[in-house]
């Protein structure tokens, strides 16, 4: 007999439908599956065997051939026990079609016939209402995954026996999923209050530089002496980014129900990723890859903060691999069997000090320099980052070492916090939408070509001090592009349509640190 069962897959962060042909025939007792199964689909027979047997039922005895279709798609993962046991017991004759009430049936089994958890339910839940069904059964582990996609019946089955309606227990179908349980953005993943702005005395320069960042999602290096605060400033970087909406968190979770991250029962998420990799991290780990190939931090960072602290230790060729990433907003890991695509739409973070020993510039008490590192030492030290993913950093904000006065007196009596410091990112993010609402552009940090020209209008005196600065700068085109970009969001955070002297000013001197700099903009202030 012949039997057809619909299941699905995961290829990249993508849900891709599969389809579970099972024959039952005579001959030798033997089980076949065929269609590119990896060696977790292959072993399945054994755990499909068991799980039928211990529920009661017959395993069929003669020949049962499994085809999982396409069969020119590579087959991975344990999703398609479920589905190839319901196709055996339909084709065996010991179920009927008109038993089963789902139109697609996910989950790996265990050998007494529970069903168990597996990842990438999200990917292969909205696959599936874009093939137009209605019904899944899923792992009970997985169902609250499941609800949040809209307009599907969730069946969860915690057992094989499951599947069939009279076995389930009354009022465990599900319907749609809502936001209501989202996580609070001003929380961390175990609902303590995140970090404020507020701990952190001074600083100001750099939390005004963090405020443009975050309103339009350019990407941020902080240059200072151990102690100053980078790391705390850093940290506290989510705070003031608004929440997900629902389509980025979908977008976000996808990704970490594939690498298998997601926390059952988190609900919708509204809290933007912050991933903060040790800087001995490989570059499969970073970029993501595999011989399945897995998403790495960049794209668990997508549509939130990639933090890389001390970021010359890293290998430089781990961090001139992020020039693509953050050049296209996607990275494309090709293999002999696949080739996947990540998103990586992020917002660089990174912190470092100025030299090996990170006191250069600073004088001790006597006014004798601290620093202990030769001219080749530090050029060693800089070298470690390439031109041009330097060039791919926006802001670059010189973060000193905190003077002892910040921290007595009326000077922290009223200190800039996370919350008025994200009123002021969500104001220009809101005025980034409308501008941007047919263009499908979210922040400025996206702008580029046609666009960047015409919705970055200057002043003829911002524009003749643009070109002034790039001559004596010797600044790219690249730098331009950047530049135009935190200008027009720093012209938004002021409520401004057209981009001034002031905007242009503070916008290219967040873009290069030394002397030529600050003597560019003495001779133009005279």
């Amino acid at each position: 007999m012949y039997a057809k069962v619909m299941c699905a897959a995961v290829c990249g962060i993508d849900g891709q439908i599969i389809e579970v042909e099972t024959d039952v025939s005579g001959g030798l007792p033997q089980v076949n599956i065929v269609g590119l199964p990896d060696s977790a689909v292959r072993e399945s027979t054994d755990r499909v065997r068991s799980a039928i047997r211990n529920c009661g039922h017959a395993f069929p005895q003669g020949r049962v051939t499994v085809n999982l279709a396409p069969a020119d798609l590579r087959k991975e993962g344990s999703s398609f026990d479920l589905a190839i046991a319901v196709g055996i017991l339909l084709a065996g004759g010991q179920w009927s079609d008109r038993q089963l009430d789902a139109d697609l049936y996910i989950g790996e089994l265990a050998l007494d016939g529970s069903v168990r958890p597996v990842p990438g339910v999200l990917s292969m839940m909205l696959a599936a209402r874009e093939r137009g069904f209605t019904s899944v059964a899923v792992p009970a582990g997985n169902a609250g995954e499941a609800r949040l996609v809209s307009g599907m019946r969730i069946i969860p089955v915690r057992h094989l026996k499951d599947v069939l309606p009279e076995h389930r227990v009354p009022g465990t179908d599900s319907g749609p999923g809502s936001a209501e349980d989202a996580v609070y953005p001003d929380a961390d993943e175990r609902g303590q209050p995140a970090p404020d702005f507020a701990d952190v005395l001074g600083q100001e320069h750099a939390k005004r530089a963090l405020v443009i960042a975050a309103a339009g999602m350019h990407n941020v290096l902080l240059i200072g002496p151990p102690g100053s605060g980078k790391t705390m400033l850093m940290k506290r970087l989510p705070s003031i980014l608004p929440p997900l909406t629902e389509r980025e968190a979908l977008e976000v979770m996808r990704i970490y129900s594939v690498s298998g991250l997601y926390e059952p029962g988190s609900g919708l998420w509204t809290r933007r990723p912050f991933r903060s990799p040790h800087h001995t991290v490989s570059y499969a780990g970073l970029i993501g890859g595999g011989s399945v190939p897995k998403p790495g931090e960049v794209s668990l960072a997508h549509r939130g903060v990639l933090f890389l602290d001390e970021l010359p230790e890293f290998s430089r060729y781990v961090l001139d691999a992020l020039r693509q990433p953050l050049e296209d907003r996607v990275v494309t890991i090709a293999r002999a069997r696949m080739t996947v695509r990540f998103p990586t739409h992020f917002l660089l973070a990174a912190a470092m000090n100025p030299c090996p020993c990170g006191f250069g510039g600073i004088a001790s008490s006597g006014g004798v320099s601290r620093c202990t590192c030769t001219p080749m030492m530090v050029e060693r030290y800089r070298r470690k980052l390439s031109g041009p993913l330097l060039d791919r950093i926006d802001l670059q904000a010189e973060v000193p070492a905190v003077d002892v006065e910040k921290w007595s007196g009326d000077r922290i009596r009223a200190p800039l916090t996370s919350a008025r410091m994200r009123e002021q990112v969500i104001r220009a993010q809101h005025i980034q939408r409308e501008r941007y609402a047919k263009t499908g552009i979210l922040f400025n940090g996206e702008l580029s070509g046609s666009e960047l020209a015409r919705h970055a209008p200057l002043t003829k005196e911002a524009a003749d001090l643009l070109k002034s600065a790039f001559r004596h700068l010797a600044l790219s085109a690249r730098a331009w592009e950047r530049v135009l970009k935190m200008a027009r969001t720093i012209a938004d955070l002021e409520g401004s349509d057209p981009i001034d002297t002031r905007h242009a000013a503070e916008a290219v001197q967040y873009r290069v640190l030394d002397r030529a700099k600050r003597e560019f903009f003495g001779t133009w202030e005279r």
